[in-house]
Formats: C-alpha cells, sequence, structure tokens
C-alpha cells in the first residue's frame, strides 16, 4: 500500500514536499531508478490570484530499497519558470539554464522508503493547460557517477479536468471547449455534394468545366517545348506512380511554352482527347502539373491504378504572391532529411515556393560545415556530461542519452540532396543563421573550439571564430531563460565565423545548382542587459563615436551583416525586429520602425501579432515605411499553436490556438477586418484596431507574401511534424495562393460574412472529400490531424457534426471506444440515459480523439419519476 503524508506548509516561494519515511533512515546507496514511479500534475492556475500556477510532482518508491537521502541529483525540462528554493522536506529546486532544473536534497532531507511517496509542488510563471506544457526528460544523476544520467522512463502526466486546474485567470471563457462549443463552431458548415465543389486546389483564377472527361488505361506520352523537358520529365514520373510502367497509352500530354504569360502563370485545357498545359516557364509548367494532379480522384493515389478518369476543364491560373513560405525550425528538435522531403513534396502539391530553413538555435545547429566541424559535433548533439564541454545539455525533454529528437544533423550532403530536390521542385530553401540571439549552439561549439585549440597550444587559431568575450560580466535572460546565448557583436572574430559559415553554405547552393539571393540572418528577442558589461563591446563604444549606448551596437551588428552578405551578392532576410530602433517617446519607451536600412532591401518577417497584445499593426506599419514584409503573425500562421484549448491536445498557445480556419479567413492586406478572436480567445470588435495603422498602397507593394511556421519545442516526432502541420499547411496554401476572394473585398459586413460563410463551407468540404483523403495516400499518406466531433444533446437526443464533411463519424452507447467498426452516425440519435463517445474516421481507420457526452434521462420519464 502506497503511504504518504504532507510535510510543511504549502510555500508560494517554489515547492511543496510531502513524504513519509517509514522505517530506518534511507540509505546511502544508488537506487534503481526503474523503480521511481512519477508522476505530474496542474493542482491550480492563476495560483492564489497571481498570474501563476501551482504543479505537482509525485515519486513512489515501488522497490524494495529506500530511495536514498543524499548523493543524487534529478533533473527535469519545464517550458515555464520555477519559483527556486529550499521548503520544508529539505528538498532544493534551482534553474540551471535554459529550460533546465535540478533537484538536489538539501540538510536533513530523509530520503524515500519502499512504498512510500514524496509530492512536490512548483509555483511557475503563467499556466499550463494541456500535457505539452508538463516537464518532460527526467533523469537521475549519482553523484558518485555525475557522467551518468539514468532516465525517469515511468512518468505520467494527470490530465486536468476541473475549473481550477483549466482556468487560466478568472474569466477565461476558453477554460473548457465543449462538444457543444465545437458543434456551435461547425454548425454553419454546409454539406455539399462532391459533384458540386471545386477539383483544382488551391483555387485557381479561371476555372471552366467544360464536360466529359479523358480516360488513361496507361502513361499517356508527354511531348514538351525543349524549353520545357524538365517538366516534361517530372510529370512522365507522375504519370509512372499513378498507371505503373507500362507501354504509353493512346493519349497525349502537351507542354507548350507560351512567352506571354508570366513564368509562374499557366493554362490547363483538359480535353477527352488530351491534355496541353501552356506557361511562360517550367515553373508555370509544374504549377499546372499539380493542378493536373488535383484533378485526379483522392483514392488514385493509394496504389497503381488499371486507368484513371480526368475531368475536361480549362484553367487559366496564376499565383497571387509571390512569395508563398512555410518554416519549419529543425533546431530545437530534430528532423531528418525524409521529414524535409516529405515537407517539401507537400509544398510542391500546393504550390508553396518557399521553405524557410530554421537550421541553427540556443538548442542545436543542424548542418555540417565542413571547416568549422564543432558546430555539429557539439552543437547537433544533446544530452548528460559535467559542465556540458562537449555537448549541449538536455533541452525539451530529450533526456541524458545523445540519441534523442534533440541530437542530429544533415551531412554536407544531406544538405545538398535536399536542395537539389526543392529546386526541381521550383522550391527555394531560404537558410537561416540565427544571429545575434538565439544562438547558444553556435556560441558552445565555438568556445568549445576555443579551449581544445588553447589547450594545444594554438592561442590564434582558438580566437579565430570565437562569438564569445570570456571576460562579459553581463546578466540576462533570454524569453526562453538561456543566460549565454548571444553572439558578442564587437569581436571581428564573430564576423569571421559568419562569413565562413556563409562561404560554406554558398559552396553547397552553387553544387546543388540552387539559389541563394538570400539568406535570413535571425535578429529575434536579443534579451535586455546583453553587452552591458563587456569589455569587447565597452571598448567598441569608446572607439565608435556613433555608438551611444548599447542600443547602438545592434544597428552596428546588421551594418557589418548587411556589408558582409552584400559583398557575396546576397540580400539580408531577418525577423522584424532587425527592422527596429529604440528610441524614447514622453519618455517611455519605444520601438519604431529603423529608417537607417529601408534601402537596403531588408526583408522582414513580421511575426509579433497577437491580437490585443498592441502590436496589431506592426507588419503594416514596417510595410508603410519601406520594409519588404512577408506576413508570418503567430496569430494566424504559426502552426505549432495548439488547434483547441484542452489538455491533450499539443501545443503551445501564447498567441492563440490556431485550426485551420486561422489562416484560412486571414485577408492579408487588411486583417483587422477579419479577425475574430483575440490572443486569450475571447471575441474581438472592430475597436479594438481604432488608431491603429493601416495598410497604405505603398505599403500593400512592400508585402510580398505569407508565410506559415512550425516550431519544434514541442515536435519530437515526424507524426507530430505532420499532425502540426496539416490542415492548417492547406489554409496557408490557399491564402498565398488564390486570389482577393470576394468576401474580402466587400464593404457590406452583413453581404461579407454570407460570402465568407458560404467560402468557408466550400473550403471545408473540399478539405474532407477531397484533399485530406488525398493525402491519406498521397506520398504514403500523412499525419493530419482529424477533428474531434461536436455534439449538442436537446431532451434526450444527441446531434453530432465535424469540421470536414466528409469524414466518418461513428459512435458507441456502451462505454467503450469507438472503432472503425462501430456504429457510423448518419442522423440524430436517442440516447437517454447513456453515455455516448464519439471518434471521426478518415479512410485509413485513422481516429480523432474521442468526445464523450452524457446524456440525461428523457424530460417527460424524469417528470414521471419525480411524481
Amino acid at each position: 500500500m502506497i503511504r504518504h503524508k504532507f510535510l510543511g506548509k504549502l510555500m508560494t516561494t517554489g515547492i511543496l514536499l510531502v513524504s513519509t519515511v517509514a522505517g530506518a533512515q534511507a540509505q546511502q546507496t544508488p537506487f534503481d531508478a526503474a523503480s521511481l514511479k512519477s508522476s505530474w500534475e496542474v493542482v491550480e492556475n492563476h495560483y492564489e490570484g497571481k498570474d501563476n500556477f501551482l504543479s505537482a510532482f509525485t515519486f513512489i518508491n515501488t522497490g524494495k530499497k529506500a530511495f536514498p537521502a543524499k548523493g543524487w541529483q534529478l533533473y527535469f525540462n519545464f517550458i515555464r519558470m520555477v519559483t527556486p528554493g529550499i521548503l520544508p522536506g529539505n528538498v532544493k529546486v534551482e534553474h540551471i539554464n535554459g529550460d533546465l532544473y535540478r533537484l538536489t536534497p538539501a540538510d536533513n532531507f530523509t530520503g524515500i522508503a519502499p512504498g512510500d511517496s514524496l509530492k512536490l509542488g512548483m509555483t511557475g510563471d503563467a499556466w499550463a493547460v494541456n500535457f505539452t506544457d508538463a516537464p518532460t526528460g527526467l533523469y537521475l544523476v549519482w553523484d558518485a557517477q555525475p557522467e551518468k544520467g539514468l532516465s525517469i522512463k515511468n512518468y505520467t502526466i494527470r490530465p486536468s479536468t476541473t475549473a481550477k486546474q483549466l482556468m487560466r485567470y478568472p474569466g477565461d471563457k476558453s477554460a473548457v471547449v465543449t462538444p457543444t462549443d465545437i458543434f456551435k463552431q461547425n454548425a454553419g458548415i454546409k454539406n455539399i455534394p462532391a459533384a458540386q465543389l471545386p477539383l483544382i486546389f488551391p483555387t485557381p483564377a479561371s476555372y471552366i468545366a467544360t464536360g466529359g472527361k479523358l480516360v488513361l488505361d496507361a502513361p499517356p506520352a508527354v511531348v514538351a517545348d525543349p524549353e520545357l523537358e524538365p517538366s516534361a520529365k517530372f510529370l512522365g514520373n507522375e504519370m509512372v506512380t499513378l498507371l505503373g510502367k507500362r507501354n504509353p497509352g493512346k493519349a497525349t500530354i502537351t507542354l507548350k511554352q507560351d512567352a506571354t504569360l508570366a513564368a509562374n502563370a499557366y493554362t490547363l485545357d483538359v480535353t477527352p482527347q488530351g491534355i496541353t498545359i501552356a506557361a511562360g516557364s517550367n515553373e508555370g509548367a509544374f504549377y499546372g502539373i499539380q493542378s493536373l494532379k488535383s484533378l485526379i480522384t483522392p483514392a488514385a493515389w493509394a496504389g497503381v491504378q488499371k486507368s484513371i478518369s480526368i475531368p475536361a476543364v480549362q484553367v487559366k491560373d496564376y499565383p497571387r504572391f509571390g512569395y508563398r513560405a512555410f518554416m519549419i525550425d529543425v533546431a530545437r528538435n530534430f528532423h531528418d532529411k525524409r521529414d524535409l522531403l516529405r515537407i517539401l513534396d507537400l509544398m510542391a502539391l500546393y504550390k508553396l515556393n518557399i521553405l524557410h530553413f530554421h537550421f541553427s538555435d540556443d538548442e542545436g545547429w543542424r548542418v555540417e560545415i565542413p571547416s568549422l566541424p564543432e558546430l555539429t559535433e557539439v552543437g547537433a548533439k544533446r544530452g548528460h556530461n559535467t559542465g556540458w564541454k562537449n555537448m549541449l545539455q538536455p533541452s525539451y525533454g530529450s533526456g541524458p542519452d545523445t540519441v534523442n529528437a534533440g541530437s542530429g544533423y544533415l551531412t554536407r550532403n544531406d544538405f545538398i540532396e535536399i536542395l537539389r530536390y526543392a529546386t526541381e521542385r521550383h522550391i527555394r530553401v531560404l537558410p537561416e543563421i540565427e544571429s545575434p540571439g538565439h544562438a547558444r549552439a553556435a556560441v558552445k561549439s565555438m568556445e568549445s573550439r576555443y579551449y581544445h585549440l588553447k589547450a594545444a597550444g594554438k592561442e590564434k587559431e582558438a580566437t579565430e571564430f570565437l562569438l564569445t568575450d570570456l571576460e562579459d560580466k553581463s546578466v540576462y535572460h533570454s524569453v526562453q531563460y538561456w543566460n549565454d546565448n548571444v553572439m558578442n557583436v564587437a569581436l571581428p572574430s564573430t564576423y569571421r565565423f559568419l562569413d565562413k559559415v556563409v562561404e560554406e553554405l554558398q559552396g553547397m547552393y552553387k553544387e546543388a545548382g540552387a539559389p541563394l539571393p538570400s539568406i535570413h540572418m535571425g535578429g529575434d528577442e536579443v534579451p535586455n542587459g546583453v553587452f552591458e558589461k563587456s569589455p569587447a563591446c565597452i571598448a567598441l563604444m569608446q572607439q565608435d563615436s556613433t555608438l551611444k549606448n548599447v542600443n547602438d551596437l545592434w544597428y552596428y551588428y546588421f551594418r557589418k551583416v548587411n556589408n558582409l552578405l552584400n559583398a557575396r551578392g546576397i540580400e539580408v532576410a531577418g525577423w522584424e525586429e532587425a527592422g527596429m530602433r529604440k528610441t524614447t517617446l514622453d519618455g517611455e519607451s519605444q520601438s519604431i520602425p529603423n529608417p537607417d536600412f529601408v534601402n537596403n532591401n531588408f526583408q522582414l518577417n513580421v511575426w509579433n501579432n497577437v491580437i490585443g497584445d498592441g502590436q496589431e499593426d506592426l507588419s503594416y506599419r514596417l510595410a508603410n515605411a519601406g520594409y519588404k514584409v512577408i506576413l508570418s503573425g503567430v496569430s494566424n500562421f504559426y502552426f505549432d499553436m495548439a488547434y483547441m484549448k484542452a489538455f491533450d491536445e499539443p501545443g503551445f498557445y501564447w498567441g492563440g490556438f490556431v485550426d485551420v480556419d486561422k489562416p484560412f479567413y486571414f485577408i492579408p492586406f487588411d486583417y483587422y477586418k477579419n479577425s475574430k478572436v483575440d490572443g486569450r480567445g475571447n471575441p474581438v470588435t472592430p475597436e479594438l484596431f481604432r488608431g491603429k495603422d493601416r495598410l497604405t498602397g505603398f505599403g500593400q507593394s512592400n508585402i510580398r507574401g505569407i508565410q506559415g511556421l512550425l516550431w519544434s519545442e514541442t515536435v519530437t516526432t515526424p507524426d507530430r511534424m505532420e499532425y502540426m502541420m496539416l490542415p492548417k499547411l492547406l489554409g496557408l496554401a490557399e491564402r498565398a495562393w488564390a486570389q482577393d476572394p470576394a468576401w474580402a473585398t466587400e464593404k457590406d459586413s452583413a453581404k461579407a460574412a454570407a460570402l465568407y460563410d458560404q467560402a468557408w463551407s466550400v473550403f471545408a468540404n473540399v478539405l474532407g472529400k477531397r484533399e485530406m483523403p488525398r493525402l491519406d495516400y498521397y506520398n504514403g499518406g500523412y499525419n493530419w490531424r482529424i477533428p474531434t466531433a461536436g455534439a449538442a444533446v436537446d431532451d434526450d437526443v444527441l446531434s453530432a457534426n465535424v469540421q470536414l464533411p466528409g469524414l466518418t463519424i461513428r459512435y458507441t452507447t456502451n462505454g467503450e471506444e469507438p472503432t472503425n467498426k462501430s456504429t457510423v452516425y448518419t442522423a440524430p440519435v436517442k440516447a437517454g440515459g447513456k453515455t455516448v463517445k464519439l471518434r471521426v474516421f478518415d479512410a485509413r481507420g485513422r481516429s480523432s480523439r474521442t468526445t464523450t457526452v452524457k446524456v440525461p434521462q428523457p424530460s417527460a420519464q424524469l417528470k414521471g419519476n419525480k411524481n
């Protein structure tokens, strides 16, 4: 029997310890980590009326030996800042760096006897509402074996179910998303017959169904103008995928170059006799091929077909934006070559043309740079050792071993292969060297290089690429709680490092035959306090009269970086902060668009538009000032945001919850108009945007495009990666490619709402009946998220619906979980007094999370019982 009792009083300064030790003093000898059962739970959000929360670990000794009273350390990762301290019970919690914490026994800690438990409560900043907020990566280290970490694998996260656990703050309207809430959200979506849906996605500029169809019972002959031969080869391979290797059939697909069309435009003409694609270039022809593939029934991608039918159509098409981007973060957690090629296949299918490749950050460097091997020998490896001199510390639950989601990199050859694959699909890869902040992997790799070469007596070589002023006493912590993650911008060696990396990247692109017109140099979230006590920075400011304070070092850095890249024929891309200047207004700190770099063709990803936080107009302010802007706002395009507020729905939510509707309803040139909720899920009105800068005609000319982003802090597997991307990516693709929809430009609000509702219904039906079924089979199938069922009860009758019509709802009334053999929901169900469980299924038999509804007894029966 497990026994425990509380020791001491809960303290808001950090930690609550509960322990029972029965019998003799705990032994000093090591303990089998497998015998330590652990769990974590949220106790209360908005704890003691403050913007923090109380959570608790419980450790249970299931072994026959006592857990020792000293000689151990227990590490864990936690994305929240925990209040450190020693509390009654004599256990100490301390912050190491980043998201890594350590528990150690203080004086008089008495261990955990066999069968006893230790409950340990922590206060953390903000709140915790889903399982990805939980601590991860727990491991033990014995003092006698400081280099060895032992994973605690018997660890569970207890779900939050009560209002106290789920409400982030008083009046949190999105505290619990109920089945009824989902039902109401879905209620306006009409079930449109498949025959009435458009067959090409994203929506083309002009589409006419002309009647009839072309039947292919063998790969057709592909005839192309010489300039379009690469497109012909690609199309021939796609036809073989669908129809197998057979002798060519009678039908012909003709690819013609049309100089009157823009490079990215095409026309597609399908008749019962054959197919003609005309394009201004291979790029346009490639997009025409994707539209041809879109016409083919989704199930055809399940395997080689005997024949396929293609509806007769006439299409004229071109993209709204020339820049249609998706960013993948492989630094926080690593995603390998296979994952990246699958992403490129998706992007190609939906006509996205820029892969923003975030390969470096605090937690990892993921591309081999042969002349700087430490970047991957040290910076691509996370695990446990003393001092972390030859690897990075665990982050995001990567644990003590070096084989984990946090370790890994692309070899030079891997990266070149990816570049070639992307280029063949008319996708440009934009590499990001995150700098000067968010650069800990590079900083620590170059420190390791320094100490190694210095020990070998090579002082000059040791400092050649050093990114750290070793005498710097500045105190700071980043948003992710790092205290040593910034390149020192005063060191000449910093710019030698950047130039060397750029030189090697440029060589890889050249070898791959891939374009490299720009490199993303990061620039975001450099913390306050950095550089202030760096002798190198102080000396530089004394030498350069233009540098009045440490803020000016920011502009100094980007001026140097701009010159460095321009010397190699490359332009600067960066996050929004790269185009901002700090100043004051009425004595208060203020950031404004920096006029210094407007004429340098800087391209900025503007991400910080959390609705309700005051920076909603930043994209427009920067575009109006002359910066080239990529709309990348968290409110609509951060795919790492959870789909909805539910404990078992993964993802962050600091910028709001992002489902597929958020990118779909985004209006690029006036996103105030269709913003529906703020970052906390509360409805917004036009009043929120009163006084905000609107986009001018000049500003519109500086909006290059839009971008979806997937940060990987919570993304540790390929399945999770695809789950977070899909179907959100299709909302991005529609808004980036399709022309400005009527609902976005209609000035009458009632008419605009009606037009939007109709367009949303069409989009939801296209996804449910065509595109998601296609992704069940295409490229071996993708792990897209299946939405949970909505449900509403009227008396004793349950009604259900789903966000994407065409998916199948199945249910049970006997308490069992629905399977792909359970009853199909087709009409409202009388289920008085029963618990109904519903799941949504796709064509492969995969299912959503379960929706559970307790249906009351019919009101007439209740009245009868009462009488």
